[in-house]
């Protein structure tokens, strides 16, 4: 029998430490170091921790010039599912999805597999969070109770594999959640990073070798990540949030990872009362509301994955009576407001220091590409002098330290999808419109941040002119 050792592993980071300590110095988290039990060599050591004996077998190469066959996929028929893991669940795939609590994720994971399972597949649900009777519940009220979609409660690991293997292997598993499961040759409590590495590491090895599509559900940090070690998300062949804001009936499903699609492809959804409907243009939707007539509010047309959308950005700039200006954002990264505010004052020199600056993206959407810059200073413009932006034009390009307005990828698939929702002008980096005919748009190629405010300046002329305040 090896012999146990006593190990302190931070639970955030998974980092192992001889001794305890407050804080952890591999991710700077404090009172996260708890003492786990585990055999000699460490936490969840198995077989690598000791010397190898014998001698391997001989292991065949192959030439990369050689051909593959395309991966077979389970097609659930929830399209935007299917968009957002490559085109459906490939045939011994481990997927894990993870999302604030309450967000949809067992509600949309329940509606993937019922519509899988009435295709004709062997579907399992393991639920080690609620009890059959309430996983029953949840599928009455969203209409799925007819499913043949076989479920169980469970949280003992190998009680799980145990009976997944005594039948004939299932296409498709959900394990909810992983942090639940617990593996009982190792004394630590589940939810801490020996049990969730081992559970997920046996679950993974269970779908490689039958073949089995598993999905395994993964609570988040408050920081918004996957709680757990990172070393979770190597072992796994696809890791997808859903994500999404408490005020909005929008929820957005993302693809961080994916070894069999595109990486940052979204789907989107409508949470409503029988569960997520599907929104096959979001565009559409994100821009259903919006009030043209309003200053402070410009059209960014963006890239998520392989899919142009088009969304809302709002700013609102007022005196601060406060010695430090508030700065609050929702949907963009704060550290480029930030940067954004800079350039305009440094560059530019709008006075900016005692203005609060809130930034908003409608609908709920978080944009992660710096192609937003452009729109977000439109937007801030637009309030600090009070003229609103023309209600047909679409903005994105990337502003550099120096206030140059600089290119971004995938300019005319932002421009066809601004085309097809009926907008006719388009502010973009100069020499954007290079080669495009853009029969149904008017193009205004804008080389810094100081030939933007120029033009605006411009427009808003015009308007108080007589014509409409849009004319550009």
């Amino acid at each position: 029998m090896a012999r146990q050792s006593r190990t302190f592993v931070c639970q955030s980071c998974g980092a192992v430490t001889p001794r305890w300590a407050g804080r952890c110095e591999s991710c700077g988290e404090w009172n996260t170091i708890v003492e786990e039990a585990g055999a000699e060599g460490g936490v969840g050591a198995g077989p690598a921790a000791k010397a190898l004996k014998g001698k391997g077998r001989r292991i065949e190469l192959v030439e990369m010039s050689g051909e593959s066959a395309e991966p077979p996929r389970y097609v659930t028929g929830v399209g935007e599912f299917d968009r957002v893991t490559g085109g459906g669940l490939v045939p011994g795939s481990a997927v894990l999805v993870g999302g604030d609590p309450g967000i949809g994720k067992s509600t949309l994971l329940l509606q993937a597999m019922a519509a899988l399972a009435q295709k004709g597949h062997s579907v399992v649900y393991i639920s080690g969070e609620e009890a059959i009777a309430q996983v029953r519940m949840r599928a009455r009220r969203l209409g799925l109770a007819e499913a043949p979609v076989q479920l169980g409660a469970e949280t003992n690991l190998k009680d799980i594999i145990g009976t997944l293997e005594g039948q004939k292997a299932p296409d498709a598993v959900v394990i909810d959640s992983i942090q639940t499961m617990w593996a009982d040759n190792l004394d630590s409590a589940p939810g801490t990073v020996s049990q969730v590495r081992a559970s997920a590491q046996e679950l993974v090895r269970f779908a490689k070798k039958n073949n089995t599509a598993i999905i395994l559900v993964g609570h988040v940090t408050k920081e918004g990540q996957i709680a757990g070690p990172r070393v979770v998300e190597h072992m796994v062949d696809a890791v997808i949030y859903f994500e999404g804001e408490r005020g909005h009936q929008f929820r957005i499903l993302r693809a961080v990872k994916n070894r069999f699609g595109p990486a940052n492809e979204i789907g989107v959804f409508e949470m409503g009362e029988l569960g997520l409907a599907e929104v096959p243009n979001p565009s559409a939707l994100f821009l259903g509301e919006r009030d043209g007539g309003t200053s402070g509010s410009a059209v960014f047309a963006g890239i998520e994955g392989t899919r142009p959308v088009l969304v809302e950005i709002q700013a609102l700039t007022a005196q601060s009576p406060l010695g430090t200006p508030r700065r609050a954002v929702v949907g963009w990264d704060s550290g480029r407001l930030s940067m954004v505010l800079a350039v305009l004052e440094a560059r530019c020199g709008l006075s900016l220091a005692g203005q609060d600056v809130y930034l908003n993206v409608a609908g709920g959407l978080r944009i992660n590409e710096p192609a937003a810059d452009l729109a977000v200073a439109a937007a801030l413009i637009s309030s600090i002098t009070g003229a609103p932006l023309p209600s047909d034009c679409v903005i994105f390009g990337e502003i550099s330290l120096s206030g140059a307005v600089r290119p971004v990828s995938q300019m005319d698939a932002r421009l066809k999808e601004a085309e097809k929702l009926g907008f006719t002008r388009a502010i973009l980096p100069a020499g954007g419109a290079k080669g495009r005919s853009g029969a149904g748009l008017t193009f205004t190629e804008i080389s810094d941040l100081a030939g933007l405010i120029a033009h605006l300046a411009a427009a808003g002329q015009k308007g108080s002119n007589g014509r409409r305040s849009g004319d550009m």
